[in-house]
């Protein structure tokens, strides 16, 4: 991939770059199910350290969860309630 300017016909620039909020709420909603998983299954099986280091994850996810959605509601009201493919 060259360096230098966007190509022709995509968003954002070197100065206001897009941010994928969509693809980063559907990573962020990913590592919460997997780190509630697999926490339940070691605490479970007597692995207390390690299974409250995934609760402690699994609590980050969702409070990236919570400002992804405040961030993708104030885009949606700056552009008029158009909506973004996952990647925009």
């Amino acid at each position: 991939m060259p360096i230098g300017p966007q190509p022709q016909g995509r968003r954002g620039t070197v100065e206001e770059p897009y941010s994928p909020l969509n693809l980063r709420l559907a990573l962020a909603s990913f590592g919460l199910v997997v780190c509630a998983v697999l926490a339940v299954l070691l605490l479970r099986a007597g692995w207390t350290l390690p299974g409250w280091l995934l609760v402690g994850w699994a609590v980050v996810a969702a409070v990236d969860i919570v400002v992804i959605q405040l961030r993708r509601r104030a885009r949606a009201r700056a552009e008029g309630g158009r909506d973004h493919s996952l990647f925009e």
